[in-house]
């Protein structure tokens, strides 16, 4: 019988990114009915789940911290490729699409999934507990990141409005490649001990993950393959189902960056499920990993990226936080070093974090 039900869970972790994909093909660039949108609405959410097999698959093969690396690239990158996308599509509204982006994704991964990682596994565990030395990296990291890409556009006047020179964006793409280059090797080489999530010696049953026999190389290629194409398809088929939440967030009579909210909830979500069921089988390292990888290669690839891009776009690029904003990303970092230096959470930690996200998702709500 169990052996029946992994068949079938591996048919359709290999269907649904297939399937995805050729949907995105059928309906790009075109108007939706409602009926296709709630098509598309749960082949998304079906893609979601298989990126989130298939990406435990491909960490189970090349462990830690590489798994979690894998997936957070991965997500990242498509994100990217959206995010210019959409910008080269022109429009008022573009030209702060990137900072709202990348800063919706900096709150979800560091407040939502960091807060929602360590509130399951202190719940589940008593305690969560974590490396403060390579979390605390990762926190300054993206702390640094943030500060340099998304609150120094605000002060400098070069420009008029929140935005860089083209000498001020050349640096501060450099040095979130600089960084974010440099962290990864910190993570995977040098220091990648400081990565590895902490097991108990009284945890002598490991998690039955742990026991399992890890996949072969072909079987985690193919998973790798197969993580690509539904991730194409998570963020693809977001895009796809973006006019009619565009719709829907004009006729609520809600801000527009409300859309960019919610398209980062959407493509974080591998990365959410994933980081949870990390924290249920006590390996909240890698949840942590996993939500700070996310922030730090959002800015990191992003802000390159759209530096790129800005050659030819048609608008402005505003980076420059406002000062709600600014605010809200200075509690964050405070609260993530307090959280982060001890090396252990209670569930109290995750619940200040997840406050914070809510105070963020009221604030897009009502600005």
């Amino acid at each position: 019988m169990t052996a029946r039900l992994r068949s079938l869970a591996a048919q359709w972790t290999t269907l649904v990114p297939a399937f995805a994909v050729v949907l995105l093909i059928l309906t790009w660039g075109r108007e939706l009915p409602g009926w296709v949108v709630v098509l598309v609405t749960a082949v998304l959410a079906g893609s979601v789940l298989a990126a989130v097999h298939h990406a435990e698959v491909v960490a189970h093969r090349v462990g830690e911290p590489f798994g979690s690396l894998v997936l957070a690239v991965a997500v990242t990158v498509i994100e990217v490729a959206l995010i210019v996308t959409l910008m080269l599509d022109g429009g008022d509204k573009s030209a702060t699409l990137a900072r709202d982006t990348v800063f919706a994704a900096v709150m979800i991964t560091v407040n939502g999934i960091l807060g929602l990682s360590l509130l399951v596994g202190s719940l589940r565990h008593g305690t969560a507990v974590f490396n403060s030395e390579g979390t605390g990296a990762a926190l300054a990291t993206v702390a640094t990141l943030a500060t340099l890409s998304l609150v120094l556009p605000t002060f400098t006047t070069s420009k008029p409005g929140p935005e860089f020179s083209t000498v001020q964006l050349t640096f501060a793409a450099v040095s979130s490649l600089t960084l974010y280059a440099l962290f990864v090797a910190t993570q995977t080489v040098r220091h990648r001990d400081y990565f590895l999530p902490i097991v108990k010696q009284s945890e002598a049953a490991a998690s039955e993950q742990e026991h399992a026999e890890a996949p072969s190389t072909r079987t985690a290629l193919i998973s790798l393959g197969l993580l690509g194409l539904a991730l194409v398809g998570v963020v693809g088929l977001a895009k796809g189902v973006s006019p009619t939440i565009e719709s829907g967030v004009d006729a609520a009579g809600l801000p527009h960056s409300v859309v960019g909210v919610i398209i980062a909830l959407l493509v974080l979500l591998p990365e959410t499920i994933a980081a949870v069921r990390a924290s249920r089988r006590n390996q909240v390292q890698t949840s942590m990993n996993l939500a700070l990888g996310s922030a730090m290669a959002s800015i990191g690839l992003t802000i390159p990226a759209v530096a790129l891009a800005s050659l030819w776009l048609p608008g402005p690029l505003v980076l420059g936080l406002g000062n709600t904003h600014m605010v809200l990303l200075a509690l964050t970092m405070v609260v993530g070093a307090l959280t982060v230096v001890p090396g252990r959470a209670t569930p109290l930690q995750g619940g200040v974090h997840l406050v914070l996200l809510a105070a963020y998702l009221e604030l897009a709500l009502n600005p």
